[in-house]
């Protein structure tokens, strides 16, 4: 591995393990730091290809983004052990529902959890779209020429053409904020 590739995994690791393990911080809980990074929207002519993310689901199965080629894509960051992470998931999975039928797939990115820590969080909060394992992040660093990872949970929002078309780090999504930036993503690629 290159030097350059050793320091962004370094540096996406540390900034992933700022989003849920700082303290003391506005809107921190039991020495998590909310995420409060804002919403991120790139015009359609500034939009950058997004990675495409692969690995095994939670049952051990490979999956991959480019399954969902064609289609918008909402990818969702999250990990069992974080509190702003069980705070939106009644949203992401309400939206997904909602939107399965408007061409609108979502994929849940899992780190740090062991199979049975993330079967259990999918099960408390019935989260029924698909979620690959990266325990180690490598699949944060492909974001990382378009709309980098500010902690988790992270959420990007891919338009239907690949591209990487809005980045959400906030404390306490809501499904209408969900529905509506997925709304305006599509709108801007038809």
């Amino acid at each position: 591995m290159s030097r350059k590739a050793r320091l962004a995994t370094v540096c996406v690791a540390l900034v992933a393990l700022a989003g849920c393990g700082g303290t003391g911080t506005k809107g921190s809980t039991a020495g998590y730091v909310s995420a409060d990074g804002g919403i991120t929207r790139v015009a359609e002519a500034g939009r950058k290809p997004a990675p495409v993310i692969k690995g095994n689901d939670l049952d051990g199965r490979p999956i991959t983004s480019a399954d969902y080629s064609g289609k918008t894509l909402v990818v969702n960051v999250w990990g069992s052990w974080c509190p702003p992470c069980r705070k939106e998931a009644p949203a992401l999975e309400k939206v997904s529902k909602q939107y399965a039928a408007k061409g609108v797939q979502f994929l849940g990115v899992n780190v740090r959890d062991n199979a049975s820590a993330a079967k259990a969080y999918e099960r408390t909060f019935g989260v029924t779209y698909p979620s690959l394992n990266d325990y180690s992040q490598k699949s944060l660093l492909g974001f990382k020429s378009s709309l980098p990872a500010q902690g988790i949970p992270t959420t990007w929002i891919i338009d239907a053409k690949g591209r990487v078309a809005a980045r959400i780090f906030v404390d306490g999504l809501t499904a209408t904020t969900l529905s509506g930036l997925i709304d305006d993503v599509q709108k801007s690629t038809s």
